[in-house]
């Protein structure tokens, strides 16, 4: 397969390849959006570590290094959720953004696709030096709960490595 050809316009990166829908098709990257595959900020990266994608500024292709720049100007949690979507979907996950269920990602079971199922887990993303309250830990499981998935909390350490803490609700 060719390296797809993406451009980052604003905040948004997107391309209108044969490869680009493709590879949507294929492994669920990037979601359609007119005639255009538009990627998430972890997708991009993703893609561009893999070797999978070239990502233009202009006519200017810009380095995963860059990308990293302005992918944390744009998201300031960027270096803690890109290790657990980067090891969710190394793993065989389909991971998504979750933005407007207020968490960091819905995670999709291995072999299901997005809009043939639901996903099963909302992840909220943090650091291991980060502590949340009771109240912050109940308002997480209430929209797992609210959503219908189950809450998986992913913990990045101080090595990189991500631990995760799956929360269910239970009817005794």
């Amino acid at each position: 397969m060719n390296k797809i050809s993406s451009y980052i316009i604003g905040e948004n990166i997107s391309s209108n390849s044969i490869e680009a829908f493709s590879l949507y098709k294929k492994s669920s990257f990037g979601e359609p959006i007119g005639e255009k595959i538009q990627y998430s900020l972890s997708e991009a990266l993703f893609l561009s570590e893999k070797g999978k994608i070239n990502i233009f500024y202009g006519k200017k292709k810009i380095s995963g290094k860059d990308l990293m720049k302005k992918a944390q100007r744009a998201d300031k949690r960027i270096n803690v959720k890109y290790p657990v979507f980067k090891d969710l979907r190394e793993k065989g996950y389909i991971v998504k953004t979750a933005l407007k269920f207020g968490a960091d990602f819905r995670v999709y079971e291995k072999g299901t696709k997005p809009g043939k199922k639901h996903a099963k887990w909302i992840v909220f993303t943090d650091h291991e030096s980060k502590k949340i309250t009771w109240q912050e830990f109940s308002a997480k499981n209430r929209v797992a709960h609210s959503t219908k998935k189950n809450l998986l909390l992913a913990i990045l350490d101080e090595e990189g490595d991500v631990s995760y803490y799956e929360i269910k609700w239970i009817k005794p």
